[in-house]
């Protein structure tokens, strides 16, 4: 038995538990769910490049987020789907696909982060320093913005997967809804102290970082608008950072909860929730409440539905 179990190239997916009775609603919601966020993210990032009007630092910055929600979705719910209508005893996937679907998903969680980053940094140089703007936030500067955010998510993935894939393997159940750094760490037959702590470091880094950052930038937009006390720049920035802000409290609160569940036994149906949230949530959220509060994206869209109505 221990030949068939030991790191083993087939692994099994607990994956998301569903009655008879609710499987089929249940599999339509989340097809519906996932065309949503197809549909609406890629028309945002198509409505970017296609108008000109929103050839901005501020929106080119915000493509890499609808972006990262197709790519993160694409990675995890259409796999999720697949198993919803198979039987438990067939959630089977390989150890390869395994550790490609956990790098999809912490690029996915950590780019969330990283890309929120720039985008806190552009809006502070907007509100705080407008006269330097268009000087300071330069097309390089943006290419290196999004370079800069997506290049400490890939090294920091990197690492953290490179520990876990050394590991030796005495369990094949995967716990989750997918495959993370997490749940591989517990198939392991060792206790790896390097790898706890690197956890705990990618962890704290990761959030403690964005968490920072927001909160500085914000800060100092927040003195801005109270030493100025003028209405038209309190109102831009209440449009443009209470956008930016509501969807990272969202996103740092859904995987503030998944890291604690992680760390108890007991609680796998919050962490599957957690999980969901995670994912779907921003995805849905994003370009919902960009589209509502951004002026412009706005006006990009009503643009496009009344030329449509036009046309005929």
């Amino acid at each position: 038995m221990e030949n068939l179990t030991y790191n083993s190239p087939v692994l099994q997916l607990e994956s998301l538990i569903v009655s008879e009775q609710s499987l089929y609603p249940t599999f339509l919601f989340f097809l519906i769910v996932y065309v949503l966020i197809m549909v609406s993210n890629i028309g945002i990032m198509l409505l970017i490049t296609m108008e000109r009007s929103l050839h901005e630092p501020m929106y080119f910055l915000f493509c890499n987020l609808p972006f990262n929600d197709v790519f993160g979705n694409s990675v995890v719910v259409p796999r999720l789907m697949m198993d919803m209508i198979r039987p438990a005893s067939e959630h089977y996937i390989s150890y390869i696909e395994c550790i490609t679907q956990a790098f999809c998903y912490h690029i996915y969680t950590c780019a969330s982060h990283t890309i929120l980053m720039a985008m806190a940094f552009d809006r502070y140089v907007a509100i705080c320093n407008p006269l330097h703007y268009t000087t300071i936030m330069t097309n390089r500067m943006v290419a290196k913005l999004t370079a800069s955010a997506w290049g400490v998510a890939l090294l920091l993935v990197v690492i953290l997967l490179g520990l876990i894939i050394r590991l030796n393997r005495c369990g094949t159940l995967i716990a989750n809804l997918f495959c993370d750094n997490a749940s591989l760490y517990k198939l392991s037959c060792e206790i790896a102290y390097i790898n706890n702590v690197y956890g705990l470091v990618y962890t704290g880094a990761v959030t403690g970082s964005s968490l920072g950052t927001i909160g500085f930038t914000y800060s100092r937009i927040a003195a801005v608008c109270v030493t100025n006390k003028s209405k038209t720049l309190n109102s831009k920035a209440l449009k443009t950072c209470s956008t930016h802000l509501t969807v990272y409290v969202f996103m740092w609160l859904s995987g503030f909860f998944l890291t604690i569940f992680h760390r108890f036994t007991g609680v796998a149906d919050y962490r599957k929730g957690a999980a969901l949230l995670l994912h779907i949530g921003p995805g849905i959220l994003n370009p919902l409440i960009y589209a509502l509060q951004c002026t412009e994206i706005r006006h990009g869209i009503l643009k496009i539905l009344h030329s449509k109505k036009v046309m005929p």
